[in-house]
């Protein structure tokens, strides 16, 4: 992470909030909701939603869109204050960081609302943090803007750590390597 000094949660959380009022206020916002939302046919991620309690796509997307706003207005206000894309890149997450990417993929959209907003979307994945955990700067700047944050989705990361184990026994199981980044699957027709 960056040696900047950090800005106080205070003055985080108020610019937070301020940032994702105003998004919410874009007249392009509730198009670029929708567009996020329907990303559905291309998540097929094996370890960021999968480590949500049983997860699904209908009771889960719309609570992490509205985590993977807030989380992408705590980091645009760090970067407002400190002007360093580094240490915008606060810990996040597993969960809200892969609803983020859903967020992203909508590119034109979300850089047109955050040129309106005047904010900076901050993500870079070799800079990214998902070592979120209770009581770290994050969660002290997301509890002063909009109080504690869900426990469902913001999982330390230990907690993380463990049920991406639990997940990847389980791909292996069926034969899929690496927590799906590689299988042993054939796909041989079958007879009717």
């Amino acid at each position: 992470m960056s040696q900047v000094e950090m800005p106080t949660v205070d003055a985080v959380a108020g610019v937070a909030a301020r940032i994702l009022d105003t998004i919410k206020e874009d007249p392009e916002f509730a198009l670029f909701r929708a567009a996020s939302l329907e990303y559905s046919e291309d998540w097929q991620c094996f370890t960021g939603f999968p480590v949500i309690d049983r997860w699904t796509l209908e009771a889960d997307a719309e609570p992490l869109f509205e985590e993977g706003l807030r989380a992408l207005a705590l980091k645009a206000a760090v970067y407002e204050a400190t002007g360093d894309d580094q240490a915008a890149e606060i810990a996040i997450a597993v969960p809200v960081d892969e609803m983020t990417h859903a967020m992203l993929a909508q590119a034109q959209l979300l850089t047109a609302i955050a040129a309106r907003v005047g904010a900076v979307v901050i993500h870079q994945t070799d800079q990214e943090h998902t070592d979120y955990r209770a009581g770290g700067y994050t969660h002290d700047c997301y509890r002063a803007a909009w109080g504690e944050p869900p426990a469902r989705y913001w999982l330390d990361h230990e907690e993380v750590v463990r049920r991406r184990g639990h997940l990847a026994s389980l791909y292996e199981s069926i034969g899929m390597g690496r927590s799906g980044r590689e299988h042993s699957i054939t796909f041989a027709a079958v007879a009717a």
